[in-house]
């Protein structure tokens, strides 16, 4: 367990893998923290320096009042990558992950050379939308949206599985203020504008039983940027890696090895 003190936040973080090996960082969806990728990073190739961490407000990460912006997600991962002299590194990002990916290439092109963007999009529901979540959790904390939320991540078939319980766990214990912030921060953002001007290697993946980010709108989000590519996994919900880590591997390894990153 290490922390990084940014100052007006301290960020939890772990690096598996090679300390000098090429970097890998995985941000994290709305509601889970760095275990997210727990059943991804042994499958992927030796000689990775592979950093995951915990966003403001999530995990063991500290949680300062909300709401929260994007600018604010975004210069948080900024400061970490600067504290662990990250350079050129793949970043993968899933959901309101995948939004700190593409507001972190725009700004930081010097620490990003490639992106995945998965379940994610440039622009994630209205500010309606998430006002009613906030509303929601504000007066009754998360438990009482956790079962709807259970529905968005995970496929139908998922959801009889034991270790739901775990996932169901994860988010209730996030910390409302944590998940409230984040949901304002992802409210205000549209990032259609600035991601059409990125250039960089990008893959996006999409689950078919996703309820939270559709495939047609990780594409439409993924065909902003010229050269992309893009991945369709079946069966599965909004967090693939949880279901399918196998697949997930592989999807990564391949893009990683075509870019020379491995």
């Amino acid at each position: 367990m290490r922390v990084a003190d940014l100052g007006d936040v301290r960020l939890n973080y772990r690096i598996d893998g090679d300390t000098d090996g090429a970097p890998v960082v995985f941000a994290n969806s709305l509601g889970t923290d760095l275990r997210l990728w727990d059943d991804v990073v042994p499958l992927l190739p030796k000689g990775l320096r592979i950093i995951r961490f915990d966003k403001r407000g999530h995990g063991l990460s500290s949680c300062p009042d909300a709401p929260y912006t994007m600018g604010a997600l975004i210069r948080d991962t900024e400061h970490l990558l600067d504290h662990l002299n990250v350079r050129d590194c793949v970043f993968v990002g899933l959901s309101v992950g995948g939004m700190i990916a593409q507001g972190l290439a725009v700004k930081r092109l010097d620490q990003i050379r490639a992106l995945v963007l998965s379940n994610t999009a440039a622009k994630m529901g209205t500010k309606e939308m998430w006002q009613s979540r906030i509303d929601a959790v504000n007066a009754g904390g998360i438990e009482p949206i956790a079962d709807a939320v259970m529905q968005r991540w995970f496929s139908k078939s998922f959801l009889t599985d034991p270790s739901l319980t775990a996932w169901r766990n994860m988010l209730t214990r996030t910390p409302a203020t944590g998940y409230a912030g984040c949901c304002a921060a992802i409210a205000n953002t549209d990032f259609y504008t600035p991601t059409s001007g990125l250039t960089l290697p990008t893959l996006g993946i999409a689950g078919s039983e996703d309820g939270a980010s559709p495939p047609d709108l990780v594409r439409e989000t993924v065909d902003l940027i010229k050269g992309s590519r893009f991945h369709l996994m079946r069966g599965v919900g909004h967090l693939p890696c949880v279901e399918n880590p196998v697949e997930y591997a592989e999807v990564l390894t391949r893009f990683l090895k075509e870019i020379g990153h491995v």
